[in-house]
């Protein structure tokens, strides 16, 4: 999660570089290769319907959304409509008057937790609503074989059915390895590791810039 996160500072990072004119083009556009590790977690899902409402349940492994559609089935010439999302205090205004009111050609959203409201209010049928989002990694898990009682040693088994890797680009091994190195130091509470993890951590994010 800390090596996920900074993705999104370091696309922020390269957008103001960008927006400065110190950022290049081509394969020097880092900007880009940030998207594509985004877009990697990025997913579409149909949000469920809380039943006889127009409330909608948001996903659980949702970090950030990107856009909410009404998906309007039943009317064909509006097949998709980007919804706005608007705030509590907004929603009330729009709905006493008569011109800004949320329509099927105009939709609208309200978020409280993580439960979806959809304006107007005939919005509220399954599959109404879809919703495109950057989801959580999964949590990694490597599965082992039982013990052999000889050996005393696990045996590690990638053909499990519930096996799954961390959800890292390649070029977030080295990363990868300084963060467990870090974290390890702390945990045992060496502290020449650490300044060894923090000081690999630090040329990594000067060479990057």
């Amino acid at each position: 999660m800390d090596i996920f996160e900074n993705y999104f500072f370091q696309y922020n990072y390269q957008i103001n570089k960008e927006n400065a004119r110190q950022s290049g083009t081509g394969y020097a556009n880092l900007k880009q290769g940030n998207e594509e590790v985004i877009d990697y977690f990025s997913t579409t899902s149909r949000l469920v319907l809380i039943p006889a409402t127009n409330t909608f349940t948001l996903p659980l492994d949702y970090y950030l959304l990107n856009k909410i559609l009404y998906d309007a089935q039943a009317t064909p010439i509006v097949p998709l409509k980007e919804m706005e999302r608007v705030s509590q205090k907004k929603i009330t205004l729009l709905l006493n008057s008569n011109i800004t009111s949320p329509n099927i050609l105009y939709p609208a959203y309200t978020m409280e937790g993580n439960v979806l409201t959809a304006y107007p209010a005939t919005i509220n049928t399954q599959d109404d609503v879809v919703c495109q989002y950057v989801r959580y990694p999964l949590d990694p898990k490597w599965t082992y074989a039982d013990v052999p009682t000889a050996t005393g040693e696990p045996l590690f088994d990638s053909t499990a059915v519930d096996y799954q890797d961390l959800e890292l680009p390649e070029s977030d091994e080295p990363t990868l390895v300084v963060r467990i190195l870090e974290y390890a130091g702390l945990s045992i509470r060496e502290t020449e590791v650490v300044k060894v993890a923090a000081g690999m951590d630090a040329r990594e994010n000067t060479s990057e810039q």
